[in-house]
């Protein structure tokens, strides 16, 4: 799944290809692409038409289309949804065709698997109300840090856990997580409830700056499903040290990276950088 890097990517790729523009036509393709409007494809459609876009946001892994009437359009890219600008030729997993009244390039929404979705947000424009709950991610202006490691803190779980939940801090996923906790030599079970000040915060901001040095190179794409707007392949996968590294030597110390089960996916570390607390939480 996209993470935060890879998401924002696609944000500034959008902002740049969809702002000031005017919707002249909404086709939806799939109905699963829009099964979160419960009110239909048809209303969708007639939503966004003559709506012109304001602005592309993004918070943790959303992203959201503001529009000029105050409203927005919410999208969740899930396993493998795309936004790609300028396709000539439409995919076999095309779900949504936007197209504008200057005629200009058409943005097309692709989700081979179609978890990924989206959604009209009634006053969305700013903060639509169906991600409200979620934390903020380490990469907005306004990112409160000591709130997060309150908040991680409070938690009576495992620190990987504790990562992944969007409540605590958004954006993280399997990957950065991975990394965020090879980078401050912390195991994924440690017990949050037993974590220093001082340790949450050098967890949380490692994990901002792994996905600040992602979303430099471009993203972490290990397949075709994550390509930016244009079809772009991010490259940060080269500069991973834990997550995928399984049999490869440390970089720091050279033992053996090794991948072991964890909430019906996979926790890559170093055994010896990161050894298994006793207060290792299950």
């Amino acid at each position: 799944m996209p993470e935060l890097p890879e998401v924002e990517v696609v944000r500034r790729g959008l902002d740049d290809h969809l702002v000031g523009r005017t919707l002249g036509g909404v086709e939806v393709l799939n109905l699963r692409a829009v099964r979160r409007h419960v009110a239909g494809p048809a209303d969708f459609t007639a939503l966004l038409l003559g709506r012109t876009v304001t602005a592309a946001r993004r918070r943790g892994k959303y992203l959201w289309f503001a529009l000029d009437d105050g409203d927005a359009v919410i999208a969740h890219l899930g396993m493998s949804g795309q936004f790609r600008v300028g396709s000539t030729v439409d995919s076999p997993h095309l779900r949504v065709r936007f197209s504008f009244h200057d005629d200009g390039p058409e943005v097309h929404f692709v989700d081979q698997r179609t978890f990924g979705g989206l959604a009209y947000s009634h006053g969305g424009a700013e903060l639509p109300p169906e991600i409200a709950h979620i934390a903020q991610d380490p990469l907005e202006e306004t990112f409160d840090l000591g709130a997060a490691i309150a908040r991680l803190r409070a938690k009576n779980t495992g620190l990987k856990r504790a990562l992944l939940d969007q409540t605590v801090v958004s954006g993280i996923g399997n990957i950065y997580a991975d990394e965020a906790l090879w980078r401050a030599k912390l195991h994924y079970a440690r017990a949050t409830a037993t974590m220093t000040k001082s340790q949450a915060a050098t967890v949380i901001t490692e994990a901002s700056i792994v996905m600040r040095e992602a979303l430099l190179a471009g993203g972490t794409s290990f397949d075709a499903l994550y390509v930016s707007v244009n079809g772009e392949s991010g490259y940060f996968d080269r500069s991973l040290n834990a997550y995928g590294q399984a049999g490869k030597p440390c970089p720091r110390c050279g033992t053996p990276i090794v991948r072991e089960a964890f909430m019906n996916r996979s926790s890559s570390r170093c055994p010896a950088c990161q050894p298994r607390p006793r207060n290792a939480h299950a």
